[in-house]
């Protein structure tokens, strides 16, 4: 794991951890302040069954946002479940990495599909492209792993 993602905090995902007056609570929607959201932008509370009995609800309401992935995360990390905090956080990053190329980045993280070199470039893609460096960071971890263990594909 790199230094940077040791040190990455789970609040806003701006510019430090998130304040005590505003920092989530489980359930989130308990804790919610108007600033939960549906990968649409829409406000999750209002995605709720009178909505979608009304037609008024998109595929995109019912899928996560980064930001209250990002809550999740921090929920789990206030609660001691610092891996599952960590997993939040990188499902967080992928939400902006379009589907084709997510199913294409997990086909060649599967054992012998891919070289060090391809893990390596994905990595870089990863933090340049889609702003995940801890996502890039479990990427050349893996790779560095695969290579220790034999599992990089063979030529």
């Amino acid at each position: 794991m790199t230094k940077k993602t040791q040190n990455q905090t789970y609040g806003n995902g701006q510019n430090g951890a998130t304040p005590a007056s505003k920092r989530p609570t489980y359930p989130l929607m308990d804790s919610d302040t108007g600033d939960l959201t549906a990968a649409s932008g829409r406000a999750i509370s209002s995605v709720n069954l009178d909505a979608a009995a009304a037609g008024e609800v998109a595929a995109d309401d019912l899928q996560v946002s980064a930001a209250t992935l990002r809550a999740q995360a921090e929920v789990a990390a206030q609660a001691g479940y610092r891996e599952l905090a960590q997993n939040l956080q990188r499902a967080a990053e992928l939400t902006a990495v379009p589907n084709e190329e997510l199913l294409r980045m997990y086909e060649l993280m599967r054992p012998g599909r891919s070289s060090f070199a391809e893990l390596t470039e994905m990595a870089e893609k990863l933090e340049s492209q889609y702003d995940a460096p801890i996502t890039a960071g479990f990427v050349r971890e893996a790779a560095e792993v695969y290579q220790n263990r034999n599992l990089l594909r063979r030529a």
